[in-house]
């Protein structure tokens, strides 16, 4: 048995789990799809070892909301194929029911409990989205799913353990969608107490997910993470949103222009050519971006059928080797290359919509990136409407004792203009119009400099990885050019004023300052956050 601190006491744990904990439930389950509009059919998917379970949907909003339950469901055991993690189950609907019209716009999760099966290993949770039939808010929530299943290894691999291929038809790893509250020990950049030291190494994490046997990487996606933060905040306000998911902006399953604001939240860092193109059309067309995400729009995906069956059903990303390996190099569709949207095959950094990328600035409070940083932003331009009604002033730092700059962020080449305020330095793709209010410096890890409590590339990082694609070679200069990023707090007009404007709020843990369950909000960050809603959508 092992000793790690978990909310600073003493606690074993059980030797660590694998990343991949394929049935370590007795039940699991998945839904046909990621997005449903009323009407359409929901058919779920469940491999169940007992003779029966429970089934409860809630849609999970400002509260917890049961809208559908059904008892004692016979149940019957389908194997994993071992093809799982790239080709989906293919297991046969268990159940099916129809989106009433009554059902809201929002996240529904389905808890599923074998009857009879030992404590502990009884539950399963799968989850989907419900659309508007008919736009029924002015602000549309995206929620980052092609980013949940490229962290999910459900089945064998994900994009982070060896995978190129990953299918959307496949049960989530468990803690992605629920799992036992904690305020911070669940967090890939823990914010430090008064006299507490850093945990660099990602040990109390480990210690937390092992003790619960979650999924290796179920701190840095999914919906209890990051979405589930910010819609608890923002409902509780009494504010109300449309939903979609990352493929509805592929599918055409939503339409843009009937929205004054798109929201994008936490971790987005897979983005498919369809779904770019759709969003930068609606922000030259005069609609609006807020991306309160770091690490967003990183990597270029491919949605495609996975077997011949309709719907694009598995996601496909070479990521580090798709110079090398993806088939459409030395193709005409080359510039499809499941890569970094920055890598000069692709020419399409995310810095000319977002402002920011995270070739200049990707981890913070993260292994050897800045271990003992702020973990909050840096004000410089305070007269800013941004900061309207917080009182901060130059040079205050915000949302540090929440640590709402943390773990994966997003940056850009800065200089200082004559009046000592950050503006870009240009080169990077940046567009020309922008207005950096606020930053605070990040860094991109190289090998052996990641948490010891992850699965990280071992013959190079991400620091290696980047200044080979941007600068050809590794060198002393190149790293040195990528080594030392920042986190941006900007507002940008991509396609100058004859289009709209894009927040950017470069880090993924924006949302833990309005997490609501534990501390309550972080006034300051509220107070941002709400001037974003109030001047692009106000109600």
């Amino acid at each position: 048995m092992t000793v790690v601190t978990v909310d600073g006491s003493q606690q074993k744990y059980a030797p660590p789990m694998a990343d991949d904990i394929t049935f370590y439930d007795e039940i699991e389950a998945y839904p046909g799809f990621l997005s449903y509009a009323p009407g359409d059919m929901v058919d779920l998917h469940v491999s169940c070892r007992s003779d029966a379970f429970d089934v409860r949907i809630e849609r999970w909003g400002g509260d917890r909301q049961v809208v559908w339950e059904a008892d004692s469901i016979p149940g019957q055991f389908h194997p994993a194929p071992d093809n799982a993690d790239s080709q989906g189950c293919r297991w046969p609907a268990t159940l099916s029911l129809a989106v009433p019209e009554e059902w809201r716009s929002g996240f529904y999760l389905v808890t599923l409990t074998a009857i009879g099966a030992p404590e502990g290993r009884n539950v399963a949770h799968a989850g989907f989205a419900v659309r508007s039939a008919t736009p029924t808010a002015s602000t549309l929530l995206v929620l980052s799913t092609n980013t949940w299943n490229a962290y999910n290894t459900w089945g064998g691999a994900s994009l982070y353990t060896g995978g190129k291929q990953v299918s959307f038809r496949r049960p989530f790893g468990r803690g992605f969608l629920s799992r036992v509250p904690t305020e911070r020990d669940d967090r890939k950049a823990r914010p430090t107490r008064w006299g507490e030291e850093a945990d660099p190494s990602g040990a109390i994490y480990q210690g937390y997910r092992n003790v619960h046997g979650y999924a290796g990487f179920v701190g840095s996606s999914g919906w209890y993470t990051f979405e589930r933060r910010f819609v608890e905040w923002a409902e509780r306000e009494g504010r109300s949103f449309d939903f979609a998911v990352s493929a509805d902006l592929e599918d055409g399953n939503v339409d843009l222009s009937a929205y004054k604001l798109v929201l994008s939240v936490g971790h987005d860092e897979y983005w498919s050519a369809p779904q770019r193109r759709a969003v930068e059309t609606y922000v030259e067309s005069g609609g609006h971006l807020a991306s309160f995400s770091g690490n967003t729009m990183f990597w270029q995906v491919r949605l495609e059928d996975g077997d011949g069956r309709p719907g694009n059903d598995v996601m496909v990303c070479h990521k580090y080797s798709a110079h090398e390996t993806d088939p459409v190099m030395s193709t005409a569709r080359e510039r499809e290359m499941s890569g970094m949207w920055a890598d000069p095959v692709v020419g399409q950094p995310e810095t000319a919509l977002l402002g920011g990328g995270s070739a200049w600035g990707l981890y913070h409070r993260f292994g050897q990136a800045t271990p003992r940083g702020a973990g909050g932003f840096t004000v410089y331009r305070n007269t800013h409407w941004l900061f309207e009604g917080t009182g901060l002033r130059y040079g205050d730092v915000f949302g540090s004792d929440y640590g709402v700059v943390g773990y994966e962020t997003l940056g850009c080449r800065l200089q200082f203009d004559e009046y000592q305020l950050p503006i870009s330095a240009g080169g990077d793709g940046t567009p020309e119009d922008m207005e950096i209010v606020a930053f605070t410096p990040s860094s991109n890890l190289g090998v052996g400099e990641y948490p010891a409590s992850i699965s990280a590339l071992s013959d190079q990082g991400d620091l290696e990885f980047v200044a080979s694609r941007l600068f050809g070679e590794v060198n002393e200069d190149s790293l040195a050019r990528v080594r030392h990023g920042n986190a941006i707090m900007a507002v940008v007009r991509p396609f100058g004023t004859s289009g709209g404007e894009v927040v950017t709020i470069g880090t993924t843990d924006w949302t833990f300052g309005l997490d609501v369950a534990h501390r309550g909000a972080d006034p300051d960050v509220a107070q941002i956050t709400a001037n974003v809603l109030d001047r692009y959508a106000p109600a």
